[in-house]
């Protein structure tokens, strides 16, 4: 049997089709014979099931070390297929009529006992190496598989949640408040304020006197109607502009939408986030955990593979799951536009 590298796949003939595709799953058919991406070859070699691939431009022949050390394969990519097939899947690279919607992904992976003559996908999966940034805006429907120096595999699934939660509120207006330093005071707060709503925290929790809001609740409370400070809510995000720059405006329109979504955003300090969030909200008398993690961040952020994952590993060890909002900021006719991220830990 041969198999030929030319104009950037593996060709064989029928025989590499019934042999590598009929029984399990490599490459893509064609009238010729089988078409196998590289990656699959380089596996095919490792495992000895072909001893060499030859190369049609030089006519040399191809081992595994050859072959990977050309620039035909990236070794993250054949790391990556490697524990896929080691774990028991078959699964296709994403190439241009190979698969159904190919782009952001470099493999479509199969449930298991499945292949590619059957409809069913398990998985998208895009690999990257740990030092290599990754584009918040490229994420969501794939699974990230990023290898590390030592060459493990960490697997992150990546998705566009919807965001909604069951508190509901009936606020006051004209509540008389405070702005001081970088919080405001609420000196006779409304029950519906803290007990209810969950905004702020009592700096006397048997009088519940005074209450303190953070900058981004009073300005959202402010906005509404809800607070009377002097200047009003322009005041009040003009001081939170002085203390976080423009991360301020983006966390504003973060908290304001979960707000408008029933669900409660509290500080997430305590664990390096922008919030923590509860989606059902009765009263502070019987709040649950808290949900989520939510990270604001510029809808151009690109991740570090590192700080992704500690941002993740960090949600999961306090039973929470990681958000990110990512924000396009407005111009002056229309409001910041918001994209929701979650990424977690996948064990394929």
């Amino acid at each position: 049997m041969e198999l030929v590298l030319e104009n950037g796949v593996v060709r064989g003939g029928s025989d590499a089709r019934e042999r590598f595709y009929d029984s399990r799953g490599y490459g893509r058919v064609e009238a010729s014979g089988l078409v196998l991406a590289p990656v699959e070859a380089a596996h095919l070699l490792y495992r000895g099931d072909v001893e060499a691939v030859r190369d049609g431009a030089s006519g040399d022949s191809l081992d595994f070390r050859a072959l990977l050390s050309s620039a035909a394969v990236s070794e993250i990519a054949v790391l990556v297929y490697k524990d896929l097939r080691d774990r028991g899947f078959y699964l296709s690279p994403a190439c241009e009529g190979w698969v159904e919607d190919p782009a952001g992904a470099d493999f479509v992976v199969y449930p298991r006992g499945q292949g590619p003559w059957d409809d069913a996908v398990a998985y998208r999966v895009r690999a990257e190496s740990e030092r290599t940034d990754v584009s918040a805006a490229s994420l969501g429907d794939t699974v990230l598989a990023v290898v590390d120096e030592e060459s493990a595999i960490t697997y992150l699934e990546t998705a566009h949640p919807d965001i909604e939660g069951s508190t509901t509120v009936d606020l006051p207006t004209g509540v008389g408040a405070d702005l001081l330093g970088d919080r405001v005071l609420v000196w006779d707060p409304p029950e519906a304020l803290y007990h209810k709503g969950f905004y702020g925290q009592p700096l006397d929790d048997e009088t519940g006197k005074p209450l303190q809001l953070s900058l981004v609740e009073a300005a959202a409370l402010a906005g509404r109607g809800v607070l009377d400070v002097q200047g009003g809510a322009d005041a009040i995000v003009e001081c939170g502009r002085e203390v976080e720059g423009e991360r301020f405006d983006r966390r504003l329109a973060v908290y304001r939408t979960l707000r408008d979504r029933g669900v409660v955003p509290k500080t997430g300090y305590k664990f390096g986030a922008d919030f923590r969030t509860y989606a059902d909200v009765e009263s502070v008398d019987s709040l649950g955990h808290s949900e989520l993690l939510v990270r604001v961040l510029p809808a151009d952020h690109a991740f570090t593979p590192r700080d992704l994952a500690l941002d993740v590993r960090l949600a999961h060890g306090v039973r929470k799951r990681m958000v990110f909002a990512l924000v396009t900021d407005a111009d002056a006719s229309s409001e910041p536009r918001i994209e929701w991220l979650e990424v977690g830990r996948l064990t394929p």
